[in-house]
């Protein structure tokens, strides 16, 4: 009974949750938002929301290497950390000012779980299995 509770048989390698972590969350920003941005930058310029008053191509500019480039960088494991980190600072904007930190409207509880989850990236790294580790040997 300990074991079916605790799950104790199914092996453990935190390398490869990473791996799997890392590629999905990355993968559903990557999707919904890189490639809107990638394919729509143009019209989007219109009417893209300025919250901290640099413009709106500024902040379209960063939110597409966030969402378009760096989200494929965690996929593969390249600069997972500091892509994770440029994707927490545009998260954490919109969540702050577009959001207005409630759960209420719109899709706060979405930018939240993409927050939490980018910023657990930020601090457990990309793992084994990532170019980072194969570059760089950080495991």
């Amino acid at each position: 009974m300990k074991k079916l509770i605790t799950l104790k048989f199914l092996p453990v390698n935190k390398d490869l949750a990473l791996l799997i972590f890392r590629t999905l969350v990355s993968f559903s920003l990557f999707y919904k938002h890189g490639i809107e941005k990638l394919t729509g930058f143009a019209t989007m310029q219109k009417h893209f929301p300025d919250p901290l008053h640099i413009g709106a191509t500024p902040g379209l500019i960063f939110a597409l290497v966030t969402d378009g480039i760096c989200s494929l960088l965690i996929i593969v494991g390249f600069a997972s950390r500091l892509a994770a980190l440029l994707i927490v600072i545009n998260l954490a904007v919109v969540f702050i000012f577009l959001h207005n930190s409630s759960f209420a409207e719109g899709h706060a509880e979405l930018v939240y779980v993409y927050l939490a989850s980018f910023l657990f990236i930020v601090l457990a790294g990309s793992g084994k299995y990532s170019l980072d580790n194969k570059l760089f040997k950080t495991k």
